[in-house]
């Protein structure tokens, strides 16, 4: 699958990873104990990896991904919805 160049994405790109199920299923509910999901503790996990080891190159583009994620999240509601249009 090719990706797109970052200036024309609009959303975040699915990631599928090969995971045996019972260690899926372990996850999901160690996730709900901690009041949290898989995404967000992967994405938590993610982070802190490149914080802790990553170059300055690494940290930047960590920094442009959480600007991304603020724009996304300001503007959740998406667009209005249009106008009906009168007939004529």
């Amino acid at each position: 699958m090719a990706e797109q160049p970052a200036e024309k994405k609009r959303h975040t790109t699915p990631r599928p990873i090969r995971v045996p199920d019972p260690l899926w299923q372990a996850y999901g509910r160690v996730c709900e104990r901690l009041g949290t999901d898989r995404t967000a503790d992967v994405l938590d996990h993610m982070k802190a990896r490149i914080r802790e080891h990553g170059t300055d190159e690494d940290r930047a583009d960590l920094a442009k991904a959480e600007e991304e994620v603020a724009e996304r999240r300001a503007r959740k509601g998406g667009r209005p919805k249009a106008e009906p249009v009168a007939d004529s």
